[in-house]
C-alpha cells in the first residue's frame, strides 16, 4: 500500500509501480516515457485531463472517407483499434454514395434526470403539491438555467413519479433538459441538486403536510440518466432491389438474406449482442475521435436494445414496393461544446473536419457510422463470410509480430491475394520465406 501517491511526480509514480510490480524493469520505464509528447505544453494538458496520469495510451486516428449523408460529403474520423473497422466503414460508404447516400431525421432531442427520494407521507397529498413546486423549482435555478436558455435550451418538463409500487415510499422529481450542443451532465446535476433542496425547503416550510411526514422526507440521490430515449437519431439508407448489385449473389436473394439476418438479430440474444456490438465498433469510433463519452452511449444503446425485455437489434431493414429500406434508431447523447471539445487537439481537428458540426448534426454522423458498419458487417455474412475480409485487414498485425520488413509485407500482400488469411497459414509461409523450419 502507498500513500500519497497523487502528489508523487510523474517519474516517481512511474519508479514506484516499476519497483514494487515489475522487479525495477528499466525497459517497462521506457515504453512509458516514449509515449510522452515531447511538447511540455501539450504534455501537461494530457496529465491534466485525468488523475494519476503516467503516459499517453495511443489509438490509431483513422478516416473513412466518401460518406454522402443528407446529400453532403463528409470524411469521418475513427478512433479505434480493430483492424477492419475503418475500412469496412469507408467500403459501406462508397457502396450507398452511389445509391442517394445515408439520410438522417432527428426524432427527439431532450435528456433526462432525477431527484430520488422517500416520502412515507400521503401520496395525494404529495402529487397536488407538486404541481405549486414545480413553478418554484424553475424558479430556484434560474440563475443556472439563463445562458442555457439564450442558446434555445433549458428545463422541458418537470413530473413527479410515483414507483411506490416497486419500492416502498419511492418518489422521483423526473425533470427532462434540451442541452443544446453541450452533452449537458454537469448541467443536468447542478440543477437536480437544487431541485432537491427546493423540495426539502417547500416541503417543511409547507401547511400541507403534518410533521411527521415532512420528517420523512429523504433524499437519496440527485444525478443524470444515460439513458435518453428521448434524444434519439434515425440514420438509413434504400434504393430499389435491383440496384443491391453484388458480384456474389443476385440482388433478390442478398435482399431476402440480408432481411433474415436482421429478424434473427432481432429475436436471439445471441446474435443481437455481437450484431449489436458490430454496430458500436462504429459509433463508438466516432464517438472517440470527438471527444465524447463512449461509456454513456454504448450503456443508452445496450438498454435501448432490450426495452421491450428482450434484448435486440438496433437495426432494422424491410423491402417495400421493390425498395430495399435499412435502418437504425439511435439514442445517444452528444456534445460539440464543453468537455474535451475545445481541449484536445485531435478533437479539435475531428471536428473540423466534420464541418464544427451542432450536436444534432453529429448525432446523425455517429448513427450513419454505426448503420454503415453494420451493413458492411452483414453484406460479408450474408455473402463471401466475415473472415476473409477480417484477416486480410489482420494480416499486417500478425507480420507485424513477426517482425517482417516492409519488402516482406509487399510480399505478403501479394501472396494472399486469392487465399485464405489464417495466422498459421501467414507463419506457415513468413518461416519458409526466411529459411526457417515451422
Amino acid at each position: 500500500m502507498i500513500s500519497g501517491f497523487s502528489k508523487l511526480s510523474k517519474k516517481d509514480k512511474i519508479n514506484w509501480l516499476v519497483d514494487t510490480f515489475l522487479q525495477n524493469n528499466s525497459d517497462a520505464k521506457e515504453v512509458l516515457k516514449q509515449y510522452w509528447n515531447s511538447d511540455a505544453d501539450l504534455q501537461r494538458l494530457h496529465d491534466e485531463f485525468s488523475e494519476n496520469t503516467i503516459s499517453n495510451y495511443y489509438l490509431p486516428f483513422g478516416v473513412a472517407p466518401n460518406f454522402i449523408i443528407n446529400g453532403e460529403e463528409f470524411a469521418i474520423p475513427m478512433a479505434v483499434e480493430e483492424s477492419s473497422v475503418v475500412a469496412a466503414a469507408a467500403k459501406a460508404a462508397k457502396y450507398w454514395a452511389n445509391r442517394g447516400g445515408f439520410k438522417t431525421e432527428i426524432l427527439g432531442f431532450t435528456k433526462l434526470g432525477h431527484v430520488h427520494f422517500t416520502f412515507k407521507g400521503d401520496a395525494q397529498k404529495l402529487q397536488d403539491f407538486f404541481k405549486d413546486l414545480e413553478k418554484k423549482l424553475r424558479e430556484d435555478t434560474l440563475t443556472m438555467t439563463q445562458n442555457m436558455e439564450k442558446r434555445g435550451g433549458g428545463i422541458r418538463n418537470l413530473n413527479l413519479v410515483d414507483k411506490t409500487d416497486l419500492i416502498p415510499h419511492y418518489f422521483q422529481i423526473e425533470a427532462e433538459f434540451d442541452t443544446v450542443d453541450s452533452m449537458g451532465a454537469n448541467f443536468i446535476n447542478s440543477c437536480l441538486e437544487q431541485f432537491a433542496k427546493t423540495l426539502e425547503h417547500e416541503l417543511n416550510d409547507s401547511d400541507f403536510f403534518a410533521l411527521e411526514e415532512k420528517k420523512s422526507l429523504q433524499i437519496i440521490m440527485c444525478i443524470l440518466s444515460n439513458y435518453t430515449p428521448n434524444c434519439m437519431v434515425r440514420a438509413w439508407v434504400e434504393c430499389p432491389v435491383t440496384d443491391l448489385v453484388d458480384k456474389n449473389i443476385p440482388a433478390d436473394i442478398f435482399a431476402e438474406k440480408f432481411i433474415q439476418a436482421i429478424k434473427i438479430a432481432e429475436i436471439e440474444p445471441y446474435r443481437a449482442t455481437t450484431h449489436n456490438k458490430g454496430i458500436m465498433n462504429g459509433v463508438d469510433a466516432v464517438v472517440i475521435a470527438t471527444g465524447n463519452d463512449f461509456r454513456a452511449v454504448e450503456a443508452c444503446a445496450h438498454t435501448f436494445a432490450c426495452r421491450d425485455g428482450r434484448y435486440s437489434s438496433l437495426t432494422h431493414a424491410e423491402v417495400s414496393m421493390g425498395v430495399f429500406k435499412f435502418w437504425l434508431d439511435l439514442p445517444i447523447s452528444l456534445g460539440t461544446v464543453g468537455g474535451l471539445t475545445s481541449l484536445h487537439p485531435l478533437v479539435k481537428f475531428a471536428l473540423q473536419l466534420l464541418k464544427n458540426p451542432s450536436a444534432k448534426d453529429l448525432m446523425g454522423i455517429v448513427a450513419v457510422a454505426g448503420l454503415a458498419q453494420n451493413f458492411a458487417a452483414l453484406r460479408s455474412l450474408v455473402t463471401t463470410g466475415i473472415q476473409k475480409g477480417h484477416m486480410k485487414m489482420h494480416l499486417y498485425n500478425i507480420l507485424n509480430q513477426l517482425g517482417a520488413t516492409e519488402k516482406e509485407k509487399d510480399y505478403f500482400a501479394i501472396y494472399f491475394k486469392d487465399k485464405t488469411v489464417s495466422h498459421s497459414a501467414v507463419v506457415s509461409e513468413f518461416h519458409r520465406l526466411r529459411g526457417k523450419e515451422v
